[in-house]
């Protein structure tokens, strides 16, 4: 399959169950590779990543309806809740002060940088997961979850919380993509 056709078929699937189509074993190695193979700036590896399944992944879906007092309609939380697992992405500050000590004139970019590596961590895992025929979609239930979710699984101090992607077997596909004009978005210029 090519990166493209990937990409294609990488898409956001709300219904989800805990019939995963693949060992579990296989979703973690993709997970650890990917991890390992996503570039970021100066090299400095400030992405984390946690998968939750079992237990544990119910008690977090819990955990976050817990947080926001009622705020946040039980049925989406448990619609992520149904879910194998989810993956929590973080990345370290520790990492990136020390980078901005170290590199001085680049100090502000370093965040932004963590933050770029980041997004390309979570959307190469996406599109693995689809090409293992595993549904996923992301949510952003930080900064409101952070202490709540360190605090369950032991976590760092320094790890900031940047998303959480429930992940799983495939429910019910999702509606067609209209095409766009993507003259729209992308230009070119010779």
């Amino acid at each position: 399959m090519s990166i493209v056709d990937s990409i294609a078929k990488r898409r956001t699937y709300y219904q989800l169950n805990k019939n995963l189509p693949v060992a579990e074993q296989e979703v973690i190695g993709l997970v650890e590779t990917i991890t390992e193979l996503v570039p970021d700036a100066f090299n400095m590896k400030s992405a984390r990543a946690v998968v939750v399944t079992g237990g544990q992944q119910d008690a977090l879906w819990d955990a976050i309806y817990d947080a926001f007092d009622g705020k946040v309609a039980r049925e989406k939380i448990d619609g992520f809740r149904a879910a194998y697992g989810t993956i929590l992405y973080f990345f370290d500050t520790d990492v990136v002060k020390g980078l901005q000590e170290k590199f001085p004139l680049y100090a502000a970019n370093f965040p932004v940088w963590a933050q770029q590596a980041n997004g390309m961590l979570q959307f190469s895992i996406w599109s693995g997961l689809r090409d293992l025929n595993v549904g996923a979609n992301l949510q952003h239930y930080n900064p409101v979850i952070d202490e709540k979710v360190k605090a369950m699984f032991g976590l760092p101090a320094s790890w900031r919380l940047v998303a959480q992607m429930p992940f799983g077997g495939i429910v019910a596909e999702p509606d067609a993509k209209e095409k766009e004009d993507i003259a729209k978005r992308v230009k070119v210029i010779r």
